[in-house]
């Protein structure tokens, strides 16, 4: 394609993201790369983690926010930063920002959760609360840098931000240099489009696969038109990937150069990271897991060596609670249900031995007594079991219709 520049150049080069690798020497970590015996040997060949998830501040973000404002006129610098963001970003501002004695302020959503607020306001931002969305908060950090003079920092569409992320792509292909296939989530396609910039000039035979949570997918239909388009409510749990249009600079590197954007499912998502927490020890966010949720879905897909990119592992804990839950019921090995059984004593200590006859574990009981949809002498009882997997939940609930319960959830 060509570029819509009056040069016809493409928006960042191989220079550009080896002249932000040499900025952030001592300031972002070169992060592991760590091999998965369980991908593995589900694809067939290597696979490696490539773990920014154990980046500073929790995610790739730091490094395409300090190149950004280490670029800033000594002008633009006094009259501070602007950013908008309900997590990774927000920190990565607040961090690069302190390391480059530049004030700076983030604007940040309500309902924000609150372990990402107090880290960004540690890291040294002045945080403010606005909007229910990140598109009302971004609104609002736009006004803020029209009326202050504050420099906006985006967190994808910009040529700086791009070279920043790209530094990814040459650590993978500096500790795995055989690799064949980079899996990485896009969410507006900055990170996926700087490790394109930088694997494609060096290794233009390595394949790079985009993911995108099946619920936020904006490239997909911007590909297919050939310019980015507006997907309306974008919905998923990996709030790094929840993007309902892709950035302008991006696109056109990644229309260029991924080579493919493939689509994961919520239960997808809750699988990966709840394997990367039992198998690899690792926490990673929803939108970090995206790669692996996407081995997981097809890993007969790809050409080894892999590398998968945990982008992040900011999660809030009462989120990854929720989602290790819905992981594990997608797995079978969770399983809640709700049945009648005649209110009698005794009634609910026999219904617990047939539950022990099968070998389930009981996490929780709640007892309904008083409803108008039960009979006098009826109660509803709703149980949360710890089960072995799909076969095994199948075999509780026969046991229990054996049993004479009626099971209704």
């Amino acid at each position: 394609m060509s570029y819509s520049t009056s040069d016809s150049l493409p928006p960042v080069t191989l220079d550009d993201v080896r002249g932000a690798q040499k900025m952030l020497t001592g300031v972002a970590r070169v992060t592991a790369m760590e091999g998965s015996r369980h991908l593995s040997q589900l694809v067939g060949a290597p696979v490696h983690f490539k773990c920014e998830n154990l980046q500073r501040t929790g995610s790739f973000k730091l490094r395409g926010a300090y190149v950004r404002i280490a670029g800033l006129l000594p002008e633009e610098r006094a009259a501070g930063v602007v950013a908008a963001s309900a997590g990774n970003h927000a920190q990565g501002v607040a961090l690069a920002s302190s390391l480059l004695g530049v004030g700076s302020t983030v604007f940040m959503p309500k309902g924000a959760p609150l372990p990402k607020i107090s880290a960004t306001q540690d890291y040294g931002a002045e945080v403010r609360l606005h909007g229910q969305v990140v598109d009302e908060t971004l609104a609002a950090a736009q006004e803020y840098a029209a009326e202050t003079g504050a420099v906006f920092i985006h967190p994808f569409d910009h040529p700086d931000i791009i070279a920043g992320q790209g530094t990814v792509g040459l650590e993978i292909l500096e500790q795995c240099p055989e690799v064949r296939t980079i899996l990485v989530g896009i969410g507006g396609g900055g990170l996926a489009a700087g490790i394109a910039t930088a694997v494609k000039a060096l290794r233009p035979d390595v394949r790079i696969v985009g993911v995108q949570a099946a619920g936020a997918a904006a490239y997909p239909p911007s590909l297919a038109a050939g310019h980015p388009v507006a997907v309306d409510n974008p919905a998923t749990m990996a709030d790094g990937i929840r993007v309902g249009r892709p950035g302008d600079v991006p696109f056109r590197i990644v229309e260029d150069l991924v080579d493919e954007v493939r689509t994961v499912t919520e239960d997808e998502l809750a699988t990966a990271l709840l394997l990367c927490l039992e198998r690899a020890k690792l926490v990673v966010e929803p939108a970090g897991a995206s790669p692996v949720a996407a081995l997981l879905s097809d890993p007969g897909a790809f050409e080894g060596p892999v590398v998968a990119v945990l982008s992040g592992g900011n999660v809030d804990p009462v989120l990854l609670q929720r989602v290790l839950r819905h992981g594990m019921a997608a797995q079978g090995r969770y399983l809640a249900v709700r049945l009648r059984l005649t209110d009698r004593p005794g009634a609910l200590a026999t219904l617990l031995g047939v539950l022990s006859v099968v070998d389930a574990n009981v996490l929780d009981v709640s007892h309904v007594r008083t409803d108008p949809r039960l009979g006098l002498t009826e109660a509803e009882v709703e149980l949360h079991l710890e089960t072995k997997g799909t076969a095994h939940c199948v075999e509780v609930g026969q046991a229990l219709r054996e049993a004479g319960y009626t099971v209704i959830g």
